[in-house]
């Protein structure tokens, strides 16, 4: 089978085309269940995502965002066009088709992730974020309780334990390691041990790194449940290239995105909660919609809706809730699974070639955080490109050669510290001159360039993912892109070599 080689303004050359045929000849090779899929999601690709070839684009940026289906766009847009609705905070005609919809999302998150409505509540909310922010203002903390967090969590996680110092828990974080960035798991089992003395206690960790694409195990979950822990299982990276069974599965809280599964719409995630889990949590204020009734003649009259509704603040994205229907029938049509065993080839493939790069002088030209097989991983790839002496090139440098190609890619921490800190050997007393009263306020960019003008070292980092519409043409472009580092020096490159 051959794959094409034009993408839209980009073509590519005589002999990079044959090295693209011939390439992926041998990548069938060795991944031939890809093949499998190769015609019905090369199909999918022209039919509802045609828009990055004919403009011309690479997108590795899925971690970040998925790029949206164009029959994902025109359903939405006929239902809106075909349809009157109002706020469903109502009964009459217009509320009451927008409260079908919405319910019919719900019942929509329920079936994709296996999650009983018996046992499972799926509160709406803007995003990820969103989600954790309602488990960490109302998580039940007292004086002493432990929260345990693993340096590998997205800031949005990080920032829990914020409403968890000021009520006087108590919080620890468990360290990766390099080079796997992978969680030292005695340091773990010994957090997870410690004696129960408070009857609440939440254990917060990501089922796979938005930094390094480590997948955590799940089975922790059943462990620190086990030893009385609430647990916290971040999905926002996991569940575009994964399947979450919560019929198998019985993470306490799960936050999630669905631009992050398939683009549009922005601005609505979930939080899927254990009903039992749920019911512990303390809300410190109520809005529209989340309480019953309340008085002004009162100090502290209101009763709290139950369940999901007494967590959805405000009026939800009534006309954006359809599309989360649509988006979420559309990736069960492609498969989780085929989902899954695309990425995985594509990027077992691609590191491979990462690791082999090299220049002329037999130096590495990718140094690769996290694992440099697909064994416990994801599709998400953090990386270097160094020159021959193993100088850093300036990653926005790269960020910014790629883009004028149409390459997209990410740089910087990828709002996940823990992992930057350790992936780049930065020590705390070197974190904390960002973090001095006279440095106050500071940006990513002047702490990176404070650290890396006293240290040396280079705490910033590229990064790639795949997702849903990736293709081997994808890999095998930016493949040549890395390529067209070799025997450049950095300051060659700076000067515009």
């Amino acid at each position: 089978m051959n794959i094409p080689a034009k993408h839209g303004p980009w073509t590519a050359p005589g002999t990079v085309e044959e090295g693209l045929q011939a390439a992926y000849r041998g990548f069938l090779a060795r991944y031939p269940a890809y093949a499998t899929s190769a015609r019905s999601l090369d199909a999918l690709r022209a039919a509802d995502y045609g828009r990055l070839d004919d403009l011309g684009h690479t997108y590795l940026d899925y971690t970040g965002g998925a790029p949206y289906a164009e029959s994902l766009l025109e359903q939405h847009l006929d239902l809106l066009r075909h349809g009157v609705f109002g706020n469903p905070h109502s009964h009459n005609p217009t509320s009451a088709a927008s409260t079908r919809l919405v319910e019919e999302a719900r019942q929509a998150v329920h079936r994709f992730f296996r999650a009983s409505s018996e046992e499972y509540e799926v509160v709406f909310t803007a995003n990820a974020s969103g989600a954790l922010k309602l488990v960490g203002e109302a998580y039940p903390f007292q004086p002493g309780s432990p929260l345990l967090l693993c340096y590998d969590n997205h800031n949005s996680v990080n920032g829990i334990r914020e409403f968890a110092r000021r009520r006087g828990a108590c919080v620890t974080y468990v360290p990766v390691c390099n080079p796997d960035l992978r969680v030292d798991v005695e340091l773990l089992r010994a957090a997870l041990d410690q004696p129960d003395l408070w009857g609440n206690r939440l254990f917060a960790y990501p089922a796979q790194s938005n930094f390094s694409g480590v997948q955590h195990p799940l089975k922790w979950v059943e462990a620190a449940h086990d030893r009385g822990w609430d647990v916290l299982l971040d999905c926002a990276a996991f569940v575009p290239t994964n399947r979450l069974d919560l019929s198998a599965l019985k993470p306490d809280f799960v936050p999630i995105s669905f631009y992050k599964m398939f683009g549009y719409p922005t601005g609505i995630g979930a939080l899927l909660a254990r009903r039992e889990a749920l019911a512990k949590l303390q809300r410190p204020w109520f809005a529209g919609g989340t309480i019953t009734v309340a008085s002004v003649q009162g100090e502290g009259w209101y009763h709290l809706a139950p369940g999901h509704a007494g967590f959805e603040d405000g009026t939800v994205n009534y006309l954006g809730l359809p599309a989360v229907s649509l988006g979420l029938a559309h990736v069960a049509a492609v498969g989780p699974e085929t989902i899954h065993e695309r990425v995985m080839a594509l990027t077992s493939w691609l590191l491979e070639r990462m690791t082999e790069l090299t220049h002329s002088n037999g130096a590495p030209l990718v140094r690769i955080f996290g694992p440099r097989t697909i064994a416990g991983r994801g599709g998400t790839v953090a990386f270097y490109l160094l020159d021959p002496s193993g100088g850093v090139y300036d990653v926005f440098q790269v960020e910014d050669r790629a883009g004028r190609e149409l390459i997209s890619v990410r740089t910087g921490c990828f709002c996940n510290p823990g992992d930057g800190e350790v992936a780049h050997e930065i020590e705390r007393e070197e974190m904390a001159g960002c973090f001095e009263e006279a440095c106050l306020p500071i940006t990513f960019d002047q702490c990176y360039r404070l650290i890396q003008d006293a240290t040396g070292k280079v705490p910033n980092t590229i990064r790639v993912s795949l997702g849903i519409a990736s293709t081997f043409a994808d890999v095998f472009r930016f493949l040549v892109f890395m390529g067209g580092f070799r025997d450049k020096s950095v300051a060659e490159f700076a000067a515009g070599g």
